[in-house]
Formats: C-alpha cells, sequence, structure tokens
C-alpha cells in the first residue's frame, strides 16, 4: 500500500472532533475546557480519562495512555495506523485516492487477515453468508422461513441482522474443507465438535442461526434457536462456546447498532432474548440489548456503563422476570459509579416484547416503554408483596419494613417524602410515624450496611460527581521548570528562539531532550504547531507521547513572560548541575574520609562549603 502524504493525514485528522469520535465508545461529560470519562483502556471507578477538543488529543491520568484520534482508534481497536487513517477519514467524509483505500474489508481491528484472530473473523463471516444463503434460498431454509414469519420478521430485519438456518444436512464441515482451512483453525473457532477419532462435525443443526458481533460489528459467534422444538432433549437456544474472538461476560446483543441509537434516546433498553431485540428494533426501538443467555454480568454493567448514562431494564412482568429484574438492578448497583441511571419497564404477565409486538403493533410496543417506565423503588415497593398477605398484621410490618428501606436509599428529601405519603395514604398510617421509623433505619444503615448492594446505595444517596483525579507522579522542582519551558517552547516561537539561541542548551532529563530533538525536526518539516499532529510525529515513540500529553495539560498562562523562561533556564543550566556537582563532592569527601585523607579531606571541604553558599544564594534569590 502506497504510503499517505503527511498533508492527507492532516486533513482527515482535521475532518472530524475527537471528541464526536471518541464519544462512540465512551460516555464523555463536561469537566471546565475538557471532556471526561471512564477510561476505555483499563478499569476504574472514577474517570480519568480526559479529551480535549482544543488540543484534539486524549490523556488518561490513571493508566497514562495518550493520542490523537488516530492514536485512540488504533488502541481502541488494535488496528494500525493506516486502518485507523482510513476510519477516520469515512467519519469526516475526506475521499482517499484509490491507492489509500485499499484495505481488506475481512480485515478486523488490529488482527491482520493472516493471523489466527483475523482468520476467525474471516470464518464465522463466510459461515453467516452460508447460513444466510441457505435460510433465503433453498428449499432446505423453508421451513426456517415460515417459523420466522409467523415470527413477524420481516425481510428486512433478516438481512439487518444476518439470520441463516443450519440444516439437518451438516453443510459448514465440507464447506471448510473444500476452503482447506486448517484443522487447527477450525477446532479453535467453536463452530464445530469433535468426535473420539479427531472427526469435525457442524455443532449447529436444524436452528435457526442468530449472528453474534462485537462492539465494531464483526461476527463473532452464533446462537441456534432449534427449530423443532418437540425434541425435548435438546436446548432450546445453543451458543457458540467461548473461543479467542468470544467472550460472553464481555459480549451483548446488538451492541453495535444499539450505542449509536443510545447517544440519541440516552438510554439502552436490555431484553432478556435476542427476538425481543431484533421485534423491538423493528418496531423502532433500536437501542435495545441482550446477554448471551446467561447470567446478567458485571463486565456487561461496566460496558453499558461507559455507552450510556441510562439503562431501561425490561423484562417478563411474571414472577421468573420479576426476579431477574431484581438480580439485575442489584447488580448495576453494585457493580458501576453511580451515574447510570437505573429504570424499570415491566411488561405483562407472560408476553414478552416479541409478543407485544405483534398483538399491539409498533407503536403501541413504543408509547407503552415510554408511559410504563418507572424507578426502581416504584419497582420495589411493589415487588416485595410478592407472598405476602398485606391483610395479615405481621406481614404487613414486614414489607413496611422491607419498603422503608428502599426509601431510605432515595437521594432527597422530596423523594422519600412522596414515598412515604403514598404509603401513609395507602394504609392509613401516621406519616410522621413512617418518618421516625425512616429516620432510625438510616442511622442503623449507616452504622452497618446490609449488603454490598446496600452500602452502594448509601454512597450514591450524596449528589457527588467526582472530578478527574491527575494521578501523575510528584516532579521535582528542576523536572517541573524542563517541562513548562519545554511547554512555552513548543507553543510559542519566540520562546523557542530564545532558548535555540543558547548553544550550550540541553535538558537535564532524557525524555526532554529526546522531545526536544524530536521537535527540532518537526518544526523544519511542519513550520506551526498543533498537538494532534505532533503526536503523528511521535507514533514510534509511546514515552514520547505520554510526555508531550504531560507538558499540554500543565495549567500555565498561555502568555508566557520571558522572566519565567529565564528562571526555568537557570534552574536547568545553573541549578541542576551545581546540585550534582555537589552530590559528587560529598560522595568524594566521604570516600576520603574512609581513606583517612586528611589533606584531600580538607581541600573537598572547602569546595564543598563554597558550591553550598553559592546554592543558599540562589535560593535566597528566589525568596525575594
Amino acid at each position: 500500500m502506497a504510503r499517505i502524504p503527511r498533508e492527507m493525514i492532516d486533513q482527515i485528522r482535521n475532518s472530524v472532533d475527537i471528541s464526536d469520535v471518541i464519544g462512540q465508545y465512551v460516555q464523555l461529560r463536561r469537566a471546565g475546557k475538557n471532556l471526561t470519562g471512564l477510561c476505555p483502556f483499563h478499569e476504574e471507578q472514577t474517570p480519568s480519562f480526559s479529551v480535549s477538543v482544543e488540543k484534539q488529543f486524549y490523556h488518561c491520568f490513571g493508566c497514562g495512555r495518550s493520542g490523537n484520534v488516530f492514536q485512540f482508534l488504533m488502541d481502541y481497536k488494535h488496528i494500525g495506523f493506516v486502518e485507523a487513517v482510513q476510519e477516520v477519514a469515512k467519519l469526516g467524509n475526506v475521499q482517499l485516492p484509490s491507492q489509500y483505500a485499499e484495505l481488506e474489508s475481512h480485515q478486523e481491528a488490529g488482527a491482520p487477515v493472516n493471523s489466527e484472530v483475523g482468520k476467525l473473523f474471516d470464518l464465522h463471516e463466510k459461515a453467516m453468508q452460508l447460513y444466510h444463503h441457505i435460510l433465503l434460498n433453498t428449499p432446505a431454509g423453508e421451513p426456517a422461513r415460515n417459523y420466522l414469519q409467523k415470527r413477524g420478521m420481516s425481510a428486512e430485519l433478516i438481512e439487518r441482522f444476518g439470520i441463516g438456518f443450519a440444516p439437518a444436512q451438516r453443510i459448514l464441515t465440507p464447506f471448510c474443507r473444500q476452503q482447506k482451512l486448517d484443522y487447527q483453525l477450525m477446532r479453535k473457532s467453536g463452530l464445530f465438535t469433535e468426535d473420539r477419532e479427531g472427526q469435525l462435525q457442524d455443532r449447529f443443526v436444524e436452528r435457526v442461526m442468530f449472528p453474534i458481533r462485537n462492539r465494531q460489528g464483526k461476527v463473532i459467534a452464533f446462537s441456534g434457536r432449534l427449530l423443532n422444538t418437540q425434541q425435548t432433549d435438546l436446548p432450546k437456544y445453543l451458543n457458540s462456546p467461548e473461543t479467542p474472538i468470544f467472550n460472553k461476560r464481555r459480549t451483548l446483543f446488538n451492541l453495535n447498532l444499539a450505542k449509536k441509537a443510545a447517544r440519541q434516546d440516552g438510554r439502552l433498553y436490555l431484553f432478556e432474548g435476542f427476538m425481543d431485540v431484533i421485534s423491538a428494533f423493528g418496531a423502532g426501538v433500536e437501542n435495545g440489548i441482550a446477554s448471551m443467555g446467561t447470567s446478567f454480568t458485571e463486565e456487561q454493567v461496566q460496558i453499558i456503563n461507559r455507552t450510556t448514562s441510562q439503562l431501561d431494564i425490561c423484562y417478563d412482568g411474571d414472577s421468573a422476570g420479576q426476579n431477574a429484574i431484581d438480580r439485575a438492578i442489584s447488580l448495576v448497583n453494585d457493580h458501576q459509579d453511580g451515574r447510570l441511571q437505573v429504570r424499570v419497564v415491566q411488561l405483562p404477565a407472560g408476553i414478552d416484547p416479541d409478543e407485544f409486538v405483534q398483538q399491539h403493533g409498533a407503536e403501541r410496543f413504543r408509547t407503552y416503554l415510554k408511559e410504563q417506565e418507572e424507578t426502581t423503588t416504584d419497582f420495589y415497593l411493589r415487588f416485595l408483596r410478592n407472598g405476602k398477605n398485606l391483610n395479615n398484621q405481621q406481614e404487613l410490618f414486614r414489607y413496611l419494613e422491607g419498603a422503608l428501606k428502599e426509601i431510605a436509599h432515595l437521594k432527597t428529601p422530596l423523594e422519600q417524602d412522596m414515598y412515604l405519603s403514598r404509603l401513609a395514604d395507602e394504609f392509613k398510617l401516621d406519616k410522621a410515624a413512617l418518618l421516625s421509623q425512616l429516620h432510625q433505619l438510616q442511622g442503623t444503615m449507616r452504622q452497618r450496611p446490609e449488603a454490598p448492594a446496600e452500602a452502594y446505595r448509601q454512597q450514591a444517596a450524596v449528589s457527588y460527581a467526582p472530578p478527574v483525579q491527575e494521578k501523575t507522579a510528584t516532579v521535582d522542582r528542576t523536572e517541573l521548570a524542563e517541562q513548562i519551558l519545554l511547554r512555552y517552547m513548543l507553543h510559542d516561537p519566540n520562546v523557542w528562539s530564545h532558548v535555540r539561541a543558547r548553544d550550550d542548551f540541553h535538558f537535564v532529563h532524557e525524555k526532554y531532550e529526546s522531545l526536544y530533538m524530536v521537535a527540532t525536526s518537526y518544526f523544519a518539516e511542519s513550520g506551526d504547531y498543533s498537538p494532534a499532529r505532533f503526536l503523528d510525529y511521535l507514533a514510534d515513540y509511546p514515552e514520547l507521547r505520554t510526555a508531550l500529553s504531560q507538558l499540554e495539560q500543565l495549567n500555565v498562562n498561555p502568555d508566557p513572560e520571558m522572566q519565567l523562561i529565564d528562571d526555568c533556564l537557570q534552574i536547568i543550566t545553573e541549578q541542576t548541575p551545581l546540585q550534582e556537582q555537589i552530590k559528587k563532592v560529598k560522595s568524594q569527601l566521604k570516600e576520603a574520609s574512609t581513606l583517612n585523607n586528611t589533606e584531600l579531606t580538607t581541600q573537598l571541604t572547602i569546595e564543598l562549603v563554597k558550591l553550598l553558599k553559592k546554592q543558599q544564594q540562589y535560593k535566597a534569590e528566589e525568596t525575594k
């Protein structure tokens, strides 16, 4: 592939706003001049990931990752520089000449087509196309087509989700052999089972095939729905096992499509099954997701927390569905930072979203989701009634105690007052007595939280938006002077010229001296300084990129005073060598004393006194 000219790289980078690109993967909030969010490169509860719109670069104070929009995509998607440039060009509607746009369609982020991961992606893509073809174009697919039609599945939805069919005749194994695919690759794909003789056979047979995609939309696994459910010895749904490209705990069905809709609607809907998600999508609710047929997981909560600010749990209204809602709420409360708002939309008992859409239509479904959305407190005040006879005084007391515990977790007195009034009216109770009981309960909870979820809720009851925590290491006076000086040198041509006029100047720390030398080449080639462009120049030097990001985070006056510049130069060129010299003389003096060399000891002592006096003079000048 031809090398992309630097002028075109600059044009492509400037065609997008870095916050718009990163905002597709990280939930960003305004924090002063910058935007902040949870770092996508390491697990954290307090946001330390900062995006500068002005300078078009990002920096994490927690793990040190930093760079421009290209670097973010390279790090996040594990792709090369050229692929990142091509992706940004598409986002910015910049037309790349054909010699720069020849990227293999099946090449995944950071997974070259010849790598094992790249080959697994390719195999899954071909399997999806094969199953999809059999569903739509063969007699073997007719029973599956009829089933999907009865479920209200339109041709558009079948195409959008790449739904297919695996017939009774095993077809994938001979297809892969015809393609001369590696045996070990087939074993690792999860698409086959292995008998005692080591022979591979199709894992999915007589099943409607739902492709499972990763966040970037690449097929990574399948879920097969049994077409003939009278075969009671077989599971209704069969998912791919975990593979090098598929982790059930970290995968959410339809997230690749839902994340875009969630940015517009401000929420995600968590449904129980794939068919629910697809039916909701067909009804115009495109921000639906589902877990992988297993329990909702902590990892999935973290992914949702990074994607949106609100999660609506939309499960069936029967007993099993209500218990699942309870577990999901507890998991979210235990494993997120308190900024993800949880709501519940409970469907009528015995009806799932798929059936609701078929019975009542798309518009009624959308209206229901909006009108029936309720807080978790509303849900629990109803959920706690299950199995209790509220006409029995003892059971009523138990219910009220549980209800007050839920009300105690609310953030504001106004919310608490509203629910206390509701309880007082319903059960003909004295509201003052309920309030007194609530205060006693809150005092007990502060002393002894009942469970991890309770501890979380107590913490969340305080309205608190944690600021970005700058976890940078403490630097000494010399290094700070180097940082300030180099920061001004990069941004101000006058400061650059002033320092460059000193022939003998160099930085003390190697990373700043290296940045200085690279910047000299950069200015000779590029002229004007741009943090985002300079980060491209440092593509092969991750340590220097981190150092540059730290410089750009310095809170300094944009208009430098030359006195400050000279003070920094003095610290770097005079005081620092002086400190090194004092250190060296002290070491020599210690050695001379050990050897009982009186003459040398006296000479070194006189020299040390002179150096210490000089150091005191510098300190005295600083305090003036």
